[in-house]
């Protein structure tokens, strides 16, 4: 019997979301010298259009293709246009701009692996750096670097008999915002938490897949796309939202108190509970305190932070009621049974804000599984 060949494709974005930067290296993005990315878009259509719109840091494109024999895969390998994809840094001075393109290091991957179940994992770490230069005081030898600091992601693609695939981020350096995309190119998982101070100070030489250790990525799931265009409209609006950091264990809100004002949670992870029960864990871009706004003022939940966070926290003129309505139509977590909370070093679990779970891996790794549509495995573009 000839084999039958299957393909699947998973492709992380990093990118750098507002207010994401801190220290002395926000002046460059506060003074307009150097910019925050926009969100990249929830499907991916053209990944080579939108590099040439600067709309991220860096891609990690795994194309895999596996043959199929009596119901199992039998062998499996990547495709050629699997690999890292750069995007670039751009500085203005005035009316001045320059473009520094970014370095790209070399692509790791395992041997792929075929499972018990018949179905086959292969795993691709990609990454690089900046090519604008970043001279910083570091707390290892050599003790002053020129060079950025080094950026990746770590996917693993497992591939069914069937032309299924499950995609999991295994693996990211703790800067910059790292999203996830699966076969049909929708966003399916993202990095919860950033930590530029921490990227800034290690990510290079031995501390990176480069060298000789990984960083464990804590992953959520996506949150809807109603929440995706709340926030865009909160962070864009004549009104800006002011910006409160939480440390873990902080409380944002408590149930039964009076609020009035709408959060966006930017980074980080937070808990919600109600009546003392756990419903859920939520990572960035979730909406929160939507029904105190819009059903008489007093929380309906409480939030705390389980890592630190940072949460944009809109007053309630500043926000359009009829959208939010909408939004909070999909939400009613409290009035639902309890969902599972995060597990440690597990894949989805848990619940979002809005419609489909939301998974935190705390330390370990997230996954999102894709089923084959109208296209056929083969028909899905690794770009």
């Amino acid at each position: 019997m000839t084999p039958t060949t299957v393909h699947a494709t998973a492709t992380s974005l990093s990118w750098i979301p507002s207010e994401a930067v801190t220290g002395m290296s926000r002046k460059a993005f506060d003074l307009g010298f150097t910019h925050y990315d926009e969100p990249p878009p929830d499907t991916i259509d053209d990944l080579d259009e939108l590099r040439a719109h600067d709309r991220f840091r860096y891609a990690n494109v795994l194309a895999c293709w596996a043959a199929v024999e009596d119901g199992r895969v039998v062998r499996a390998g990547y495709d050629d246009d699997a690999g890292v994809m750069m995007g670039s840094t751009t500085i203005h001075i005035g009316k001045l701009g320059t473009t520094f393109t970014a370095v790209a290091f070399p692509v790791i991957r395992r041997d792929p692996e075929l499972l018990e179940d018949g179905s086959a994992r292969l795993v691709q770490t990609c990454g690089g750096r900046t090519g604008l230069p970043a001279p910083r005081p570091v707390p290892h030898p050599p003790f002053v670097k020129m060079q950025a600091p080094w950026v990746w992601t770590t996917l693993a693609l497992t591939v069914r008999p069937d032309g299924s695939s499950e995609v999991e981020l295994t693996g990211a350096s703790r800067f910059p915002r790292h999203w996830v995309y699966d076969a049909a190119g929708m966003l399916v998982l993202k990095s919860g938490l950033t930590d530029f101070s921490s990227w800034y100070a290690h990510s290079f030489g031995s501390r990176t897949p480069w060298g000789d250790e990984d960083s464990p990525a804590l992953v959520t799931a996506a949150e809807s796309a109603g929440e995706r265009a709340m926030s865009r409209l909160l962070m864009s609006g004549a009104q800006r939202p002011r910006i409160a950091t939480l440390a873990a264990g902080d409380l944002l809100t408590r149930q039964g108190t009076p609020g009035d004002e709408l959060y966006l949670l930017l980074d980080g992870v937070l808990a919600v509970d109600v009546d003392g029960d756990r419903l859920a864990e939520i990572g960035p871009g979730a909406i929160l305190g939507e029904r105190a706004v819009l059903e008489g003022g007093l929380r309906t939940s409480t939030l705390t932070a389980v890592t630190p966070a940072r949460v944009a926290v809109a007053a309630a003129d500043a926000i359009d009621h009829e959208r939010l309505a909408e939004l909070a139509a999909t939400h009613r977590r409290e009035d639902r049974a309890a969902t599972p909370a995060a597990t440690v070093g597990g894949t989805t679990a848990g619940g979002t804000a809005g419609s489909a779970p939301t998974g935190v891996a705390a330390g370990g790794a997230g996954s999102a599984s894709h089923q084959p549509t109208g296209r056929t495995p083969a028909e899905v573009e690794s770009t």
